[in-house]
């Protein structure tokens, strides 16, 4: 197996084999983000892929294999034709496996037709995670996301109606101290309309060399407090309605864990916030170039 850089997958991928079908991500000008940023944009060769499936299929592990993540951040970008090749080539390699994933733009998914997501369906797409970040397009504008709120739930409507699952991941404190409420508020507008089968949310973490760090540094962004994220997210979950949704905010930049299904669990979770701030209970995080 070959793999270029630091390989990227969401937290429900940690058993996948993973398979780079493209090198690094195509618009990689998100002012928060730091990912990527060592990797040239490129279409990976498709005998390489190939090579690598084979390769994989005769390790020791072939037989436990069951899900695959096709990497790095755009694998839609890909023609319908290529990743039809490929996901042809996973059934045929590894016939145990139950479910591909990969990351997708909503440009990526609204490039593709109706037609063309469904046979991705057919052929095992099972879940595309889409890095949704907020709702808001003045903070959409602001981190350079390349792409409206409306362009994002409606590439997550197109595939739901595909049958592909959707993971949709946000980004607390995103607003900053000027625009907390707008910003929940949208993630919640943003959830509702596009009833993902998941959502999560991280918290927002600044790595030096981004234009967001710089944004803190110099006082043109003010990042907010972990009891204001508690408020942020009281006021996402009084707003949201997504029957079914499956919600989570355990990634190790989250300060309160939440798990649990809307809309059922919401009182649940509204109790755990409070009790949070209440006791002033949150969770403690680091990581090299975190501006904290």
């Amino acid at each position: 197996m070959r793999y270029e850089g630091i390989v990227y997958r969401p937290p429900s991928e940690a058993r996948s084999l993973i398979i780079q079908v493209t090198i690094g991500c195509a618009h990689n000008t998100c002012t928060f983000c730091n990912m990527y940023k060592e990797k040239e944009f490129r279409i990976r060769k498709m005998e390489e892929i190939m090579e690598d499936l084979e390769e994989a299929s005769h390790s020791r592990y072939a037989s436990w294999i069951e899900k695959v993540f096709l990497a790095d951040g755009d694998a839609l970008i890909r023609t319908t034709p290529d990743l039809l090749t490929i996901l042809d080539a996973i059934r045929r390699k590894f016939p145990q496996v139950g479910r591909v994933a990969a990351y997708g733009t909503a440009q990526d998914i609204l490039r593709k037709s109706g037609e063309d997501l469904a046979k991705l369906k057919e052929a095992g797409l099972g879940i595309v995670y889409v890095g949704a970040e907020t709702g808001d397009d003045e903070i959409l504008r602001y981190i350079n996301k390349g792409v409206t709120a409306a362009e994002i739930i409606s590439a997550g409507q197109k595939l739901k109606r595909c049958g592909i699952q959707t993971s949709v991941t946000l980004i607390s404190g995103l607003g900053g101290r000027g625009k907390v409420r707008e910003h929940a508020l949208s993630c919640a507008k943003l959830i509702t309309e596009m009833n993902p089968e998941y959502a999560s949310f991280l918290t927002l973490r600044l790595y030096e060399g981004t234009p967001m760090y710089a944004d803190v540094v110099e006082g043109r962004f003010e990042r907010i407090t972990a009891d204001e994220i508690v408020e942020e997210m009281k006021i996402f979950l009084e707003n949201v309605r997504s029957p079914g949704t499956v919600f989570r905010t355990n990634h190790a930049s989250n300060y309160v864990v939440l798990a649990g299904t809307l809309d059922g669990d919401i009182p649940a979770m509204m109790r755990t916030l409070e009790e949070a701030k209440a006791n002033h209970h949150y969770r403690k995080f680091r990581e090299t170039g975190d501006l904290l």
